[in-house]
């Protein structure tokens, strides 16, 4: 489910692939993996959740949005 959430956080605050690869200082190619759905390590998902965190997302855990399922919110400023 992290795959999903990172593309729909990624598309929220208007990034492309190149965009969040240089966020998180990662390569563009490893942003591509993790949306195809192939595994990452713990760690790499780590770096890039929490670049988009610092970008200003918000994971939701299943139950805490309205519908239920896990998913994202950008940070009200």
């Amino acid at each position: 489910m992290i795959r999903v959430q990172c593309k729909m956080a990624r598309v929220a605050l208007g990034l492309g692939v190149r965009d969040l690869a240089a966020l998180a200082q990662v390569s563009s190619d490893t942003i591509a993996r993790l949306e195809r759905g192939e595994k990452l390590k713990p760690a790499t998902l780590l770096i890039i959740r929490t670049a988009l965190e610092q970008a200003g997302v918000i994971f939701e855990a299943e139950g805490e949005m309205v519908d239920g399922g896990p998913g994202v919110r950008l940070r009200q400023e």
